[in-house]
Formats: structure tokens, C-alpha cells, sequence
């Protein structure tokens, strides 16, 4: 690869068509990009442009250690995992919300009465962090799926997760107690590049600045 070439991770899943849409936006090629494809990386050797097609959680990592020098991901998954990378640009999509929930039951209780109480999530630093910063014990349970079904097993009291609509939560009859935080997807760059290849990335990253503030101002 050229040493021009600037790679970008780019994630899986609900956030790839809107990543793909950015790209277009900013006139970077994406012909033939689908996440249905087996390809994991895509090569652009005129444009000067490479992407690697990961998992969302995976797309730090790829950053940081310098197999790409952006990545878009979401911001509850940089503050879960707290990799060195620097976060440049808020894309403004992929929008979600970090939540305390629990059974219906607990709606309108306060803060304080839900200390000394087990909680699951994936987010095991993110919950630790919201708690503690309140003051609250609490014994945090790592799950790795279906999170909204801890409490009505009983293996927890409540969960910290994203949601986006909170559909899900009322399905499994779950409510929203405490809004942590918003969320929405990030644009992040690997540190020593973003030092030796300043020239190179800096244009970059103030067009995709640029092109999320025009979307925002003709929403």
C-alpha cells in the first residue's frame, strides 16, 4: 500500500449503511461495499482510500494498534472499552441512549433507592462508572446478550443498555428508570498517525466535519 493511503475501518451492522452514506457524501468510492459480502477489505488504490469492513466492537482495537488510521463507532462502545485513539468528529447518526431499566414495578424510584442492588449489562464500565459517580453499590453481572431477560430470571434487580426506541424494553415489560447518557457514532483516529501522516488525515477529517455540519444544517 501507498503510504498516501489512508485506511478506514468502518463497522458492521446498524451502523454501516449510514458510514457508506457518509463516504458517498464526501465523493470516497464504495462501489460494491455491502455488508452481505464476504470481503473484509476493500482496496481503492487511485482514490488513495482502503477500508476494512469489522465488527463494531473490534473497530477501536483495528484503530489503535494501527491497522487503521479512522474508524467510525459508536460512542457507548469508546467509553466501554477506553482504547488510546483520539475521538475527532461527532457523525450525529446511529443515535441511542445509555439507560438504567427495570421492572415496572421500580418506575418512579428514587436514585438512592437503587443502591445495594444487582445489575446486568453488557456495559460493565459504564454501569460501574454511572454508579459510582452516584454514590450507589451496586453488583454489577456481565452478560453477553438478551440482557432485558436478567430481571425477569432473577439473576438481577435491573440492566444498563442501549436503546434507541425502547421497544424492547417494553416488550420483555421492562422500564426506563435513569438516563446515563446519549450515544451516537464517533469518528476516531489512531494516534501516531494522526502525529506523522497530520498532512495527509487533517483534510480528511475536516471534510467529514464539514459534510456532518452541512447534513445538520439542511435537516
Amino acid at each position: 500500500m501507498s503510504a498516501n493511503t489512508i485506511t478506514i475501518a468502518l463497522p458492521k451492522g446498524r451502523l454501516v449503511q449510514p458510514s457508506l452514506d457518509l463516504m458517498r457524501r464526501l465523493g470516497l468510492p464504495t462501489d460494491d461495499i455491502t455488508e452481505e459480502a464476504r470481503t473484509l477489505v476493500y482496496d481503492f488504490p487511485a482514490q488513495g482510500i482502503r477500508y476494512i469492513m469489522c465488527r463494531p466492537t473490534d473497530v477501536p482495537a483495528y484503530v489503535e494498534y494501527g491497522a487503521a488510521d479512522l474508524g467510525i463507532v459508536g460512542k457507548d462502545i469508546i467509553l466501554e472499552q477506553g482504547k488510546d485513539v483520539f475521538e475527532m468528529v461527532d457523525l450525529r447518526f446511529g443515535y441511542c441512549r445509555f439507560v438504567v431499566a427495570g421492572p415496572a414495578g421500580m418506575q418512579g424510584m428514587p436514585l438512592e433507592h437503587l443502591s445495594d442492588k444487582r445489575v446486568a449489562t453488557k456495559f460493565t464500565a459504564v454501569a460501574e462508572e454511572f454508579f459510582s459517580s452516584q454514590g450507589l453499590q451496586v453488583e454489577v453481572v456481565k452478560l453477553h446478550g438478551n440482557i432485558e431477560l436478567a430481571p425477569l430470571m432473577g439473576i438481577a434487580d435491573m440492566i444498563v443498555d442501549i436503546v434507541s426506541t425502547g421497544q424492547t424494553l417494553r416488550e420483555n415489560n421492562l422500564v426506563e428508570l435513569v438516563q446515563i447518557m446519549e450515544s451516537t457514532a464517533r469518528l476516531i483516529v489512531n494516534r501516531i498517525s494522526y502525529r506523522v501522516n497530520y498532512a495527509h488525515l487533517q483534510p480528511l477529517i475536516e471534510r467529514i466535519a464539514a459534510a456532518v455540519a452541512d447534513k445538520e444544517g439542511t435537516a
